[in-house]
């Protein structure tokens, strides 16, 4: 398995527009891209660190993945986000260690990249999620 970095780190947030303020007038971060992954029911909002990303989830729906961690748990750490190199393989790769995956197969998510997430009961708790840019995807 082929991890470079920690791409982002997902926050649920019950309003994007009550929290960015925060990281922006507090923190000094600048939101660069907001954006509705419409078959996840979520609107996002990214600030760099470094290398790594801040992924604010907002959800649009409350049956929804995120609108229901709020629900049950309140605001807070969503997901870690990890680049990787041929998702596909990694995906195998955890499978055959018997992690369990939410996903068997990569699948689009916000800023165009080819995501997938590992169950956080094989994870300590942590939901895992891998993400593979355009351009490192394999064909």
């Amino acid at each position: 398995m082929e991890i470079s970095h920690i791409e982002h780190i997902g926050i649920a947030v019950k309003s994007l527009e009550e929290a960015i303020p925060f990281y922006e007038n507090v923190l000094g971060l600048k939101c660069y891209n907001i954006e509705e992954v419409k078959d996840q029911k979520v609107k996002t909002a990214f600030f760099k660190v470094g290398q790594t990303k801040i992924e604010l989830l907002e959800s649009t729906d409350p049956e929804g993945a995120v609108g229901k961690f709020i629900e049950k748990k309140g605001e807070g750490l969503h997901h870690m986000a990890f680049a990787v190199k041929n998702i596909e393989n990694c995906l195998d790769e955890a499978q055959n260690k018997d992690v369990k995956l939410i996903d068997l197969k990569p699948r689009k998510g916000a800023e165009g990249l080819n995501i997938a997430f590992l169950h956080p009961k094989s994870t300590f708790g942590v939901l895992t999620e891998f993400c593979e840019s355009q351009e490192g995807a394999s064909r």
